[in-house]
């Protein structure tokens, strides 16, 4: 470095996380700087800065092409920084940076580091001190990532939240004011519409206050997996990370997938103009590969539809499939009316009542609306700002509110569990003693539309396997139901408050059954009671024996069963031989006591006096149910003691037998 005059060009750097570090701010790395070349003498010609920007390998800093560029032009020759970390964190880069230097016949001085590059030894040190820092930002980057999936995986998702989701605590959770419109973007996806579709519809209703929807908006919502509580970190780079069932969902799995799906034939004016029932259902009996959709039209206008392997030319027909689903479609279609549709939403709403996060969200949305006042009458926003913000803010806040009188409602009506069994009860009640309205007012599998059947078959089936039979025939296999949906219906099950159908052995006839599980003999007291203010309803009681497997009956004669369930909680039981069963059933003859006119009630709802009752009985309603049972209990003992007293006189030789069994009769 000789009697050259020094000439620096002073280089200062921050990185995001360099910023809060004492003693690495801009200010403070130039007045060290600044004094070092004082005290050595140097000429400052420039000070260059490059904020926010770290030193890793590819990272464009225009400060310092500016500085290499200067010393190019002569203008100065030696580069000054405080550390060598703030020049390059990487190997590579300096030996490139000592290259251009030795080019230009240039230098390198650090004000914290002895760097001397005009010497082999200089540059051995600069290399060593270089290797170091690299490291350093190597393993700073291996703590980071360890500690990055650690959040992630407790739901602490380092990037701003998607639309429809906030972040409370660092968490990120479903936002109660704008998730339903997620939905709805998927639900419109899955139906056929197309990006550009969706975007114009939520332009044209001002969805938000918003006018600016455009289909790249949508489709990076439909590709997000964090709608269906997964999360990929690093999507940009060679070697993402999934995370799985880190987020709280806002739609299922299921209609994640079926959107990816049909994300494959979508184009932008692309409208599905067919519906096939086991579309991405049916898995080949050979190869097990899903088979794909064909239909072929006639030219009375009639559509065929047919589902093909094209790796194995195994194709089988539509007709065939729903025949074999025919053995227990309808259960699925009455589960769905009566438990997934009408009464399970609301218990689960009842259950999980939101009413209390719904108000929370409506407080933080109407202070929101107070700081964007405030924000316009400080200048903050323009007029035309003003009332965006405001618009978006005010439908979410009508959004809530309306959210919180649907929770309000809810809370009035009086649906529990018991409900469920007892709308199944009076759905096959009217089924055996009003056949002709029941068909009338029961939306059964033939009524339904193929649309949806489709969406029937979509939300409950999530695959299905043919097998081969007989002579390279092919039948319906295995079905496996989604876990999503099936599991509330299995606890349901589980708990007593929901019926199966399945194959009963009475006698030598084989016939199909409701099958529910145990309940308390007060839940079943009050269900049959509620049951017989309507119809004329028995209950008597059988016997199933383990070893046999068989049910045998007291009294079957005339009787139409209703539902049978075990009448003793069996699950606590230490060994199984046999169990009491309770049968609740209607004689062949059964009529309702109902009016005609409110007959239509009993098909529509569940009856008015069953979503009052509270399942506590008052004090009126203990007392009659007391004095029914002593009178029960009296009118056993008389026929007891009746019978006694016959075969006394039986065995008796008086001659007036007659006149004397008459007497004890009457007096009975």
């Amino acid at each position: 470095m000789s009697e050259e005059k020094k000439i620096a060009g002073i280089y200062i750097r921050v990185s995001t996380e360099d910023q809060a570090r004492e003693g690495f701010s801009l200010p403070e790395q130039e007045k060290r700087i600044r004094t070092m070349c004082e005290f050595k003498g140097y000429q400052i010609y420039k000070i260059y800065k490059d904020a926010g920007i770290s030193a890793k390998t590819g990272n464009h800093r225009p400060a310092f092409e500016e500085l290499k560029e200067d010393i190019k032009a002569k203008r100065c020759n030696t580069i000054v920084v405080l550390k060598l970390d703030r020049l390059t964190r990487s190997v590579y880069d300096m030996e490139d940076i000592m290259k251009f230097l030795e080019e230009n016949n240039a230098y390198l001085d650090c004000a914290n580091d002895d760097i001397n590059t005009t010497t082999a030894n200089g540059r051995m040190v600069a290399r060593l001190l270089t290797t170091v820092s690299q490291n350093e930002i190597e393993r700073t980057s291996e703590r980071t990532k360890f500690g990055l999936a650690g959040a992630i995986t407790n739901g602490h998702i380092p990037h701003r939240a998607p639309f429809g989701y906030k972040h409370v605590d660092k968490k990120l959770i479903p936002d109660e004011a704008t998730k339903d419109q997620v939905i709805r973007i998927f639900n419109l996806y899955y139906e056929g519409n197309s990006y550009q579709t969706i975007a114009n519809l939520y332009n044209k209703e001002k969805v938000f206050g918003k006018t600016n929807w455009k289909d790249n908006t949508i489709l990076k919502i439909i590709e997000n997996e964090v709608y269906k509580g997964d999360f990929v970190h690093g999507k940009r780079t060679n070697n993402p990370t999934y995370y799985e069932n880190v987020v709280e969902p806002i739609i299922t799995k299921e209609l994640w997938e079926e959107c990816q799906v049909q994300k494959k034939k979508n184009s932008k004016n692309y409208k599905r103009n067919k519906e096939y029932l086991f579309l991405q259902k049916l898995k080949c009996p050979k190869c097990k590969r899903i088979l794909g959709g064909n239909a072929t039209t006639k030219k009375n206008g009639s559509i065929y539809y047919y589902y093909q392997c094209n790796n194995c030319k195994i194709s089988i027909r539509e007709t065939d499939i729903e025949k074999e689903f025919d053995n227990f479609i309808n259960e699925i279609q009455e589960y769905d009316a009566v438990v997934n549709q009408t009464l399970l939403p609301i218990i689960k709403t009842k259950l999980n009542n939101p009413k209390d996060k719904l108000i929370k969200e409506l407080n933080e949305q109407k202070l929101k609306e107070e700081r964007i006042r405030k924000a316009y009458v400080n200048g903050s926003f323009t007029i035309e700002e003003y009332d965006n913000e405001r618009a978006i803010v005010e439908e979410a806040i009508n959004n809530l509110e309306s959210k919180i009188r649907d929770c309000d409602v809810c809370n009035e009506l009086k649906f529990t569990p018991e409900d469920i069994l007892i709308k199944r009860d009076i759905d096959c009640i009217n089924k055996i003693i009003f056949p002709e309205e029941y068909e009338e007012n029961t939306y059964m599998w033939e009524d339904y539309t193929r649309k949806e059947k489709a969406d029937l078959i979509m939300r409950y089936v999530d695959n299905v396997e043919l097998e081969y039979y007989g002579h390279n025939k092919i039948r319906l296999g295995e079905v496996f139901f989604r876990e999503s949906i099936c599991k509330p219906m299995n606890e349901l099950y589980d708990n007593g408050y929901l019926d199966k159908v399945d194959y009963a052995l009475i006698g030598n006839t084989v016939t199909k059954l409701r099958f529910s599980e145990y309940l308390p003999i007060e839940k079943v007291e009050e269900i049959v009671f509620t049951l017989r203010e309507f119809y004329n309803v028995g209950y008597f009681e059988a016997t199933y024996y383990y070893d046999k497997k068989v049910m045998y009956f007291n009294d079957y004669n005339n009787r139409k069963i209703v539902r049978v369930f075990p009448i003793e909680d069996y699950k606590k039981m230490d060994k199984l031989e046999k169990i009491e069963l309770g049968i609740i059933y209607v004689d062949d003859n059964t009529k309702c006591e109902l009016e005609e006119d409110e007959k239509q009630d009993l098909f529509d709802t569940i009856p008015e006096r069953t979503n009052c009752r509270t399942w506590e009985a008052d004090e009126e309603t203990k007392k009659k149910k007391e004095e029914a049972i002593k009178k029960a209990k009296e009118f056993e003992e008389a026929l007891l003691a009746l019978e006694k007293d016959l075969e006394e006189a039986l065995e008796s030789d008086d001659d007036n037998l007659e006149d004397v069994i008459i007497d004890m009769t009457n007096k009975k």
